[in-house]
């Protein structure tokens, strides 16, 4: 048989559509396999995990077949207990495929301490720039008697004499002794009066006549 019969014979034809039928059933095949593999169209909401613990956390995702992985700790926030779930990607609510990791960010356990810098003599406001960048916040301020307007005299918390070199804890209130601008700083007007004393000679004592 030649080939321009056989192209145009029924077995041809027959033989075709056999072969094309074969082709699509292999297609459709295929895709339901890498359907299954990627478990397309089974994609998990991710939980929630704010102010959860490390442990709750990680219990969580494992159940619903997501993977935790911890990145990072960060500064205190009062706002979330201590060790607590603060940040996570993805967010709560995006929809993931089975076995994605969820990165998250943990709360520190408590206020890192600061070194606290020279702050006597500087103005108020180079003062509160420092206090600032520092993380610490602005208490009460008090007046006295001093030469220089809003120069800081003495640095305190809770009562107490802060010094240059004290660790103190983040957010904590720092308050502020400054002067008024007016006259001296009593205390050392004071002291002053009192060394002058000391050093004058008293008055020698008349002869009795």
């Amino acid at each position: 048989m030649s080939w321009k019969k056989f192209l145009t014979s029924p077995a041809f034809f027959k033989n075709a559509a056999l072969a094309l039928i074969i082709v699509v059933v292999f297609v459709v095949g295929v895709m339901r396999f890498l359907s299954v593999a990627t478990n397309h169209g089974e994609e998990i909401p991710v939980p929630n995990l704010s102010k959860m613990s490390v442990e709750k956390a990680e219990e969580r995702l494992n159940d619903i077949d997501l993977e935790f992985h911890l990145l990072d700790t960060v500064d205190y926030n009062p706002s979330y207990p201590p060790y607590s779930i603060v940040e996570q990607d993805p967010l709560a609510g995006v929809t993931v495929k089975d076995g994605r990791k969820v990165y998250v960010k943990i709360n520190s356990g408590g206020y890192a301490r600061v070194v606290l810098p020279e702050m006597v003599q500087k103005t108020y406001r180079q003062a509160l720039s420092t206090l600032r960048a520092l993380g610490l916040k602005e208490g009460d301020v008090k007046y006295v008697e001093y030469m220089a307007k809003d120069v800081v005299l003495e640095v305190k918390q809770n009562g107490k004499k802060l010094k240059a070199g004290d660790r103190i804890l983040k957010a904590s209130k720092i308050d502020f002794v400054l002067g008024d601008g007016k006259t001296g700083y009593q205390e050392e007007e004071t002291d002053s009066i009192k060394t002058q004393e000391i050093l004058e000679p008293a008055p020698a004592e008349e002869n009795a006549e």
